[in-house]
């Protein structure tokens, strides 16, 4: 390369470093880009810190009530977007500590007695991915019952329901739909377990090895609103656990997610037209007018990819780690502030299109009694009424799909003689299970998708949601 194209390279990628070293080491080592999203929960758990340090005397009450102030000041900076972040400070610990000595003089510098950026850190961490569990767990229940809603009012509408994504058995779209409610109930589990163990305090473990001031740790959590104080101090300044399981639960919600949208852009393709959408979530083509994109449906899909990356990542860069803190832990913010505003996009959406979804109901019956979807009708009635075992009705069911493929009809287009060609005990009886009502009807068992069952499992969720 040329000196002449080395000056460009340099001058395309390289001129923000110019300077040299320094600038090279402010940008990699400064954070308040990304961790001013923890501005609440610094100021939090800094409220927190300068009470107890006021009760336990090591600080006066008249300092307390003046970081309190001070600190109310700065939150309504903030707020208001006239809060002066500065790049030079690193991140939002050291700029609203700076802020506040600013402010209020030299008892701002007395806030961080006792305590260190890594249990800071750690413990403002811990807030925001409680109150993003808090969130989302909202949006889960809100898209919970949008499906149940769905579902009750489609309780006995059948559509196909399928294995290999081939036709198997007739089933009812609120069945189909309730499904996704047991998945997004699972995932609330998922994020219950994680805030659970997430609901201790690290602060008070100071850097890595506690402090000698006389400090009360389980003030500091209550005030907070966490369980008890972390009971390791190595462990509580050095633990993402939390943040991994948060991901965790993401990914899997996520995927969860993907499913249905995957099902959705189906769904409104042209072969199968079980539902539209309306504009509000469909795009059209810039030179195809007869295009109705689902590209809603589609982004929820691709988002899944940076939320389980997110995962991938946090557990990548933790792995090495030993004890205590170490500053690859800056890296670990990012990916969840990023994998929790996706999968809260994405759970928006996924509830906008169920309620905007409209469902051709005749479209799904005809579909659902296509492919000799009741095939396992006629063997189970083979079974019940003929006692014959269930192998051998399953091979005489498969001769008789054969014989009807051949002639291009159904198995209710099947003569009775036709049908006692390969079974002779079978009677015009049989002709009673074949239809796609009959089927989805006769699906009682607990958990099966008779409209009965249906329809009191909708009522069941849409109660339960409140």
């Amino acid at each position: 390369m040329t000196d002449t194209s080395n000056a460009q390279a340099n001058s395309l990628w390289g001129g923000r470093f110019a300077a040299g070293p320094a600038a090279v080491m402010e940008e990699i080592n400064a954070s308040i880009d990304f961790d001013k999203h923890l501005w609440r929960q610094d100021i939090r758990g800094s409220l927190a810190h300068a009470a107890m340090l006021a009760a336990r005397g090591i600080i006066t009450e008249a300092d307390e009530a003046v970081i309190r102030n001070g600190l109310a000041a700065i939150a309504a900076e903030i707020e208001s977007g006239r809060f002066p972040f500065a790049r030079a400070l690193e991140d939002i610990h050291l700029n609203i500590e700076a802020r506040l000595t600013e402010r209020i003089g030299e008892a701002g510098k007395r806030l961080h007695t006792a305590r260190s950026r890594n249990d800071q850190v750690a413990t403002d961490f811990r807030l925001w991915v409680r109150d993003a569990i808090d969130g989302l767990d909202a949006q889960l229940a809100d898209l919970m019952r949008a499906l149940a809603g769905r579902a009750a009012q489609h309780a006995a509408d059948p559509m196909p329901g399928f294995t290999h994504l081939q036709t198997a058995q007739p089933v009812t779209f609120g069945h189909h739909l309730l499904a996704h409610v047991e998945m997004l109930h699972r995932d609330r589990g998922r994020l219950a377990d994680c805030r659970k163990r997430l609901n201790e305090c690290p602060l008070g473990s100071a850097a890595l090895a506690g402090t000698s001031f006389s400090i009360d740790r389980a003030m500091t959590a209550a005030a907070l609103g966490f369980d008890r104080p972390t009971a390791n101090s190595l462990d509580g300044v050095s633990d993402r656990d939390f943040a991994l399981e948060f991901l965790a639960a993401a990914a899997i919600s996520a995927m969860h997610l993907s499913r249905f949208a995957e099902e959705i852009v189906i769904w409104c393709s042209a072969p199968f037209r079980f539902i539209r959408l309306s504009d509000a979530f469909t795009t059209g083509s810039s030179i195809m007018p007869q295009k109705r994109n689902p590209d809603a449906a589609e982004l929820v899909r691709a988002k899944t990819g940076r939320v389980a990356g997110a995962l991938v990542g946090l557990l990548t860069v933790m792995k090495g780690l030993p004890l205590a803190y170490a500053k690859d832990m800056q890296e670990d913010k990012e990916g969840v502030f990023d994998a929790a505003g996706a999968w809260a996009l994405s759970l928006a959406a996924m509830a906008g299109m169920v309620r905007d979804m409209a469902p051709d109901t005749a479209r799904m019956r005809a579909a659902a009694g296509a492919g000799f979807a009741t095939a396992t009708d006629l063997a189970d009635w083979l079974v019940r009424t003929l006692r014959l075992p269930f192998r051998e009705a399953h091979h005489v069911t498969g001769r008789l799909v054969a014989r009807a493929d051949a002639r291009g009809v159904d198995l209710a287009g099947l003569t009775l003689a036709e049908m006692q060609a390969e079974e002779p005990r079978i009677t015009a009886d049989v002709f009673s299970v074949l239809t796609v009502e009959a089927s989805v009807g006769s699906r009682t068992s607990f958990g099966g998708t008779a409209p009965q069952n249906v329809a009191a499992e909708a009522r069941r969720w849409l109660k339960a949601l409140g």
